[in-house]
């Protein structure tokens, strides 16, 4: 049997969009998107985050070149404005997304990803029990600009978020906008993922 060898340049070029998730699949058709992570259902999410980056630079002009080679933003992209929880247990989760989460908080200087961390195995803010890591959370970011509990520019609030706040005041502040709500909690422990997080 005869072996055939192929150059490098004899291969198509392929342009690899992704990964999206089923959570991840409509988000482009709203003008507001919350995505929420828990655990590591925050992949699908971040994945979500970096494509609104990459298509917002591309509108503003600031990409020399779209994915795809120059094509532009796609066409179905709407997302002007995206809120981003990720709630882990473990402060050690938080370095899985510690390069995108800073580069988010770099590159968005319009801020249009609001972005938050909570980690729920620390009591709640204004909790006695929390409140000399709270402190020193708070002076190591004003001095630094790094939070100590998640190491990035991402300031990490500690319990569980108030969703009943949170969507509150995201329809108040996007009263005439469609917003879109992306959820996912992949848990190994069925049944200590608590996911209810509707008002």
């Amino acid at each position: 049997m005869k072996k055939r060898f192929f150059s490098p340049r004899s291969f198509p070029k392929v342009l690899i969009d992704g990964p999206y998730g089923a959570p991840a699949q409509d988000y482009k058709q709203y003008d507001v998107v919350l995505l929420v992570g828990l655990g590591i259902g925050a992949t699908p999410m971040i994945s979500i985050i970096k494509d609104i980056i990459n298509n917002m630079k591309t509108l503003d002009g600031d990409l020399e070149t779209a994915s795809g080679g120059g094509a532009g933003a796609d066409a179905s992209f709407r997302t002007r404005r995206a809120y981003f929880y990720w709630v882990t247990r473990e402060q050690g989760s938080f370095e899985w997304f510690r390069g995108v989460m800073d580069e988010v908080a770099e590159t968005d200087k319009k801020g249009i990803i609001e972005l938050h961390n909570y980690c729920t195995s620390v009591y709640e803010e204004g909790d006695a029990r929390s409140a000399l890591i709270a402190m020193l959370q708070q002076l190591n970011h004003a001095k630094n600009g790094v939070d100590v509990v998640s190491g990035t520019r991402v300031r990490t609030h500690f319990a569980r978020p108030n969703w009943r706040s949170v969507y509150k005041r995201i329809a108040l502040n996007h009263r005439d906008q469609r917003v879109g709500e992306f959820s996912l909690c992949i848990s190994l422990q069925p049944h200590r993922c608590r996911c209810q997080h509707a008002a």
